[in-house]
């Protein structure tokens, strides 16, 4: 029996990237997986892939930012399963003109939508259960954007992932008391398919220094079997080789 034997975890975003990482992660420590994302095929490959690991899992196809859907399904996990213990809200975008000077309104309001609306979702659907447990684990993927804005990142996206970092926080002061705990996970550069959204995509050697997506999930499974007692508020984490630091500006052909 794994440290999480018994309960439900719920991961959106979990057809590739972290969220599939931490869904196969929590899954290796004995929870009932639930993923959800926008791709039916790619939810069907993760569990399939979980199934054949002795893991247990099951797909509920959603777009976070249908308000309604995400509510259904908390209620049918709550009567089926008898509450989600473990919610990760881990979708998200970004969009190649990010820019400032070419970012335009929708695009903007696509990312805030996904990126933090989409989080408050989930949250907004599985508090009351948690409550009603008087315990709860939330955990909100932001980024390192989340802490350092970042050119790179664009407006957008950086602006939403620090929102996240203070929803995260408002949880905590508001929701400690009830036995919930929630952690602002911001990840550095991972090695994951959205890597290819940017403007201008990074190298393959570039790639290869970067935190792997089973990095973040084991990080996810640690938060998550922690004893109820502890909260772990915030994890900042980047590849030990971190392109903000490396080679952000030269003098004299010097990288300082």
């Amino acid at each position: 029996m794994g440290a999480l034997t018994g309960k439900t975890a719920w991961v959106t975003g979990a057809g590739g990237g972290i969220g599939e990482a931490s869904a196969k992660a929590l899954a290796a420590s004995g929870a009932l997986v639930v993923l959800s994302g926008r791709r039916q095929e790619e939810l069907d490959r993760v569990a399939a892939e979980i199934a054949e690991a002795g893991g247990k899992a099951e797909t509920a196809q959603l777009d976070v930012v249908d308000a309604e859907a995400t509510q259904a399904i908390a209620d049918d996990l709550l009567a089926r399963h008898g509450g989600v213990d473990i919610f990760m809200a881990n979708a998200g975008i970004n969009v190649p003109n990010r820019a400032v000077g070419k970012i335009t309104a929708p695009d903007f309001a696509k990312v805030v939508d996904i990126n933090l609306n989409g989080v408050m979702n989930g949250i907004l659907a599985v508090l009351p259960q948690m409550r009603d447990k008087g315990e709860g684990t939330l955990i909100l993927t932001s980024s390192w954007a989340g802490r350092h804005p970042s050119r790179l990142t664009g407006p957008a996206y950086s602006a939403s992932k620090h929102a996240v970092v203070a929803l995260s926080h408002s949880i905590n002061q508001d929701e400690g008391v009830n036995g919930i705990r929630c952690t602002a996970l911001m990840p550095g550069e991972v090695a994951t398919p959205i890597m290819k959204s940017r403007p201008k995509p990074p190298s393959a050697e570039d790639m290869a220094k970067m935190l792997k997506a089973e990095d973040l999930g084991a990080m996810v499974r640690y938060i998550a079997e922690a004893p109820p007692h502890v909260c772990v508020n915030e994890v900042l984490i980047s590849p030990t080789w971190n392109r903000s630091f490396v080679g952000v500006a030269e003098l004299g052909g010097m990288k300082l």
